[in-house]
């Protein structure tokens, strides 16, 4: 009964975002729709691998990027003309991510945690210092995608809906993986990665795999970015904010749980979109977010979601124990010994 109530909610969800770009007319709006959709989808992929291994990976602008660049490296290179046929270039941005993520977590996750950390942040530098002074990037100038003649008012429809796809797309596969035996080892690694390895688990294997499986939705969500935008600068789809900002989504969400990084991807980035839009400060809502992180760490350190799951479990204990009817037993004297 619990998992059919869960899974009507869930369709519920999906029911409400179908409609959501029709409630919403404004095309600014509906750009923040699109932004979030693509972030709330990469903070799904981050936490499948982060939160289930407890790797916490600070470089996936790294794959981001490399998805946005593919998308418009291919488009002009192939001469795809700017219209919906672009979109089916979409799952490549995500193989040529997964490329990319292999040949990286072979090197990153040799190593233990803090270090991994480290090691991904010196490897997304490299990526955005190599695309800022190579040619074939266009530079500091970046690169222009065909143009999409579409309409400004209906413009976001489609990108939407693709990121729609994307977003649910991620939900799967994280689902999945939670529920499967490779989401076990996974966990098992985050618990104790020596006792794991002494169980039987090839770690390293499926720290590879999970790496390069969450590469995939980060490829995907920047080339549907770039072909959006229409034009793509390396210091922007390479933007060390980007990782920072996907971590903080899923640690206030949940750090680890399935429906953390959404609930943590919907607010805080649809908030970070509309305070760059409708304040000339670009940079307030770093301050808010700041501001946000500190008291989630104090006050729910462990996320939004598990933070109400044990409120509810605490009160759902308090009112059965008040209506419990009271013990009418009449306790056993115990001997005593002469």
């Amino acid at each position: 009964m619990l998992l059919q109530k869960k899974n009507l909610l869930w369709v519920v969800a999906l029911v409400i975002a179908l409609f959501v770009p029709q409630m919403i007319t404004n095309p600014a709006y509906r750009q923040i729709a699109v932004i979030t959709l693509i972030f709330t989808a990469c903070t799904t992929s981050w936490n499948m691998f982060s939160g289930y291994s407890g790797y916490v990976a600070l470089g996936s602008a790294a794959f981001y990027g490399t998805g946005a660049y593919t998308m418009a490296l291919v488009a002009n290179h192939m001469h795809v003309p700017g219209n919906g046929d672009m979109f089916w270039l979409v799952p490549l941005g995500g193989l040529a991510a997964v490329l990319v993520a292999i040949p990286v977590g072979l090197v990153a996750l040799r190593v233990r945690r803090h270090t991994f950390v480290v090691i991904t942040i010196a490897i997304f530098f490299v990526f955005q210092l190599s695309a800022i002074n190579a040619n074939f990037t266009g530079g500091t100038g970046g690169l222009t995608l065909p143009y999409v003649p579409w309409q400004i008012q209906n413009y976001h429809l489609p990108f939407y809906y693709v990121a729609l796809v994307v977003l649910v797309f991620a939900i799967l596969l994280s689902a999945g993986v939670r529920r499967s035996r490779f989401g076990l080892q996974l966990l098992a690694i985050r618990d104790d990665e020596d006792r794991a390895l002494g169980l039987g688990v090839k770690v390293f294997q499926v720290k590879l795999t999970g790496f390069a499986m969450s590469a995939f939705t980060f490829g995907m969500g920047g080339a549907l970015y770039a072909m959006m935008q229409g034009q793509i600068y390396p210091q922007f789809v390479f933007d060390p904010m980007f990782d920072i900002t996907i971590a903080l989504m899923a640690f206030f969400g949940g750090f680890g749980t399935l429906l953390g990084p959404i609930i943590g991807g919907l607010v805080l980035e649809s908030a970070q979109q509309y305070l760059t839009v409708t304040y000339s400060n670009g940079s307030l809502y770093l301050i808010l977010f700041g501001v946000l992180f500190l008291l989630v760490i104090l006050f729910m350190p462990q996320g939004i979601v598990v933070f109400v799951r044990d409120r509810m479990a605490q009160r759902q204990d308090r009112l059965e124990s008040a209506t419990k009817p009271a013990s009418t037993e009449t306790p056993v004297a115990q001997g005593v010994h002469s």
